[in-house]
């Protein structure tokens, strides 16, 4: 049987919609957001808020929904509508901070993600005005309510099938055998310079210190936010920025001091043995 939704993927090689997409990027990597930004990208929470957060308005929706078919619930239906829209604020916010960091394909089905969800926030802001009118509100509240689940439904694809928002450097230890394997020789690795060699099938980016202290350190060289190659990146204050977003790493234990990448980059330890630079990755399988 054919996949109802797989016209989805038409989105994503829809031209139009990106050029809708590049305005909208740059606006919203304009706001003033400051440290507020890494917390609804979910730094501090390890992965993205966006799909926690739009549990509360779909919540809050359905429910009014349910209580409108059975009927005779006119004043909690009413305040559940409420609550969706003010939940969906920062739910809102939350997607599109993470819409500004996306490639091209997710932003193009992104941007209709945003579309529904906007439609969906005027239907039920014009069911709240027509119910507290005393003029019914209920088919708005459907409508908002089939806007707001396909959007849900393109949110999906954005997530499970485009991979936005996941962390891609998960899999590094499966790809990785365990124990120690070489990576060349102490001269191979200059002081401060980015080397990329290759473990298994995981590139490795290693830098040697250059304070002196001879430190080699060794992170997973894909960004976990969008596979980016941090070894084309710059180091600011001991730490990797990736050049496609600029999520940052620290290099002694690949901590994300910033994102919109939300978890650490796999950090492989390092060794001097018979000559030879050697990593593991302590959690290999």
């Amino acid at each position: 049987m054919r996949n109802p939704f797989s016209k989805i993927e038409v989105l994503e090689r829809a031209e139009p919609l990106g050029r809708m997409a590049a305005p909208l990027r740059t606006g919203i990597r304009a706001l003033p957001l400051g440290r507020v930004r890494d917390v609804l990208r979910g730094r501090w929470l390890g992965h993205p808020m966006h799909p926690a957060l739009v549990q509360l308005p779909i919540g809050s929706w359905t429910s009014a929904a349910l209580l409108d078919l059975r009927g005779g619930h006119d004043r909690s239906a009413r305040l559940l509508v409420a609550v969706g829209l003010t939940t969906a604020v920062p739910a809102a916010l939350a997607g599109a901070v993470d819409f500004a960091d996306q490639r091209v394909e997710q932003e193009r089905v992104g941007v209709v993600h945003a579309s529904a969800n906007v439609a969906a926030l005027a239907l039920y802001g014009a069911s709240l005005a027509a119910r507290n009118a005393g003029r019914g509100g209920r088919l708005l509240g459907f409508a908002g309510l089939t806007a707001v689940t396909f959007g849900g439904i393109l949110g999906g694809h954005l997530a499970h099938r485009q991979g936005a928002g996941v962390n891609h450097g998960e899999d590094v230890p499966y790809l990785v055998d365990p124990g120690w394997h070489a990576v060349g020789g102490p001269e191979e690795f200059p002081p401060g310079e980015m080397v990329r060699r290759t473990v298994g099938d995981v590139p490795v980016l290693l830098l040697r210190d250059s304070n002196g202290t001879g430190a080699v350190y060794a992170l997973a060289d894909r960004c976990c936010h969008q596979a980016g190659d941090l070894s084309e990146g710059e180091l600011v204050d001991g730490c990797v920025v990736c050049p496609w977003h600029g999520s940052t790493f620290r290099l002694a234990d690949g901590a994300c001091v910033s994102g919109p990448a939300t978890a650490s980059q796999p950090a492989f330890e390092v060794r001097l043995n018979d000559g030879l630079v050697e990593v593991r990755l302590p959690d290999a399988h």
